[in-house]
């Protein structure tokens, strides 16, 4: 039986009673992924918890300037490690994911481990932790927390404050996006105040590509493609395009912005071709819901902007199949 947590109090009390802790965030880790969990981490560590940052695949080369990355374990053996010298006190927490097939290949395994509870901001969020703290309307998973640790009375260190202002720039889109509210300024602000240094980030985040991912992107651009009267903005990478520049999927982060920002599009769509498997991301600038066009191809997220995966189709199959729901939301 699942209990949904009310505010911050759910995890509050989670945290006073648990000494140690595996935190735990989504496979393609983004920002507000991985800044809450490091932030998070950094403040556990501070009450004297024992903490274990989990992630099936390595960190984005973008977010590897982030403190604490190099501590996140990728090995599910750290896990079991971490369990065999446990006491009985130990809790899982879910940071940024929606439901448990997220985690990856690890998440049965981590789903198992009590009590599992889910911090989250995605509309979508299927509730499946034994506790649930989700609130759709928030900026970001990383806004959450910073209300979260006020409510704990612990002040952030520079380290977390850093981790936690990544979160929020990422999934506000530089504070550019709906999510955006007064409060998303207000804990910004209080970032700054702790040690986050805008400027130090920005530059990491938006200043500091290496030269196969503009080489990339200069093939990504070339697939650009126009639909329904230039309201939907289509872009795809292919394996043979990673090839040739060196490049990897991590090096796409924010391309699907560049769709986006024609001014006729009202949805830009980003299809992603890895070895298995092919990662869709849905953007939306007017009303058209994407979430629900994800939630029909097994994914979710939020109106404005969410995704999906799908194996075992071929990526021009799968692009038709894809705009003909997208025509239908947007004409519906």
């Amino acid at each position: 039986m699942t209990e949904t947590m009310t505010g911050i109090k759910g995890p509050s009390g989670l945290i006073a009673q648990s000494e140690e802790i595996i935190l735990v965030t989504h496979i393609k880790p983004d920002g507000d992924a991985l800044g809450s969990l490091l932030g998070l981490a950094d403040v556990l560590r501070s009450m004297g918890k024992r903490v274990l940052c989990y992630l099936e695949e390595e960190v984005p080369e973008l977010y590897k300037f982030l403190p604490g990355a190099a501590l996140i374990e990728t090995s599910f053996s750290a896990v079991r490690n971490f369990l065999r010298t446990a006491g009985e006190s130990v809790a899982v927490i879910a940071l940024d994911c929606g439901d448990m097939n997220r985690l990856g290949r690890s998440g049965p395994s981590l789903h198992k481990i009590h009590p599992f509870a889910v911090i989250d901001h995605h509309k979508g969020n299927t509730g499946f932790g034994d506790m649930n703290w989700i609130e759709p309307h928030r900026s970001s998973t990383g806004e959450m927390i910073v209300d979260l640790v006020d409510g704990l009375g612990v002040r952030l260190s520079s380290q977390a404050a850093t981790c936690l202002y990544t979160a929020l720039v990422t999934d506000t889109g530089s504070f550019r996006y709906a999510s955006t509210s007064s409060h998303t300024y207000r804990v910004a602000a209080c970032l700054v105040e702790c040690g986050a240094e805008p400027g130090k980030i920005n530059e990491q985040l938006y200043d500091n590509y290496p030269l196969k991912r503009l080489l990339l992107m200069q093939q990504v651009l070339g697939t650009l493609r126009m639909f329904a009267d230039d309201r939907i903005g289509v872009i795809c990478v292919r394996r043979s395009m990673l090839e040739q520049t060196g490049a990897t999927l991590s090096d796409t982060e924010n391309f699907i912005n560049l769709p986006r920002a024609v001014n006729t599009v009202q949805v830009a769509v980003f299809f992603k071709e890895g070895e298995n498997m092919i990662s869709v991301s849905l953007r939306s600038r007017g009303d058209c819901d994407v979430s629900m066009v994800a939630a029909r191809f097994g994914g979710g997220g939020h109106a404005l902007a969410s995704g999906f995966r799908a194996g075992g189709i071929r990526l021009d199959d799968l692009q038709n199949k894809v705009l003909r729901e997208l025509l239908l939301q947007l004409d519906g």
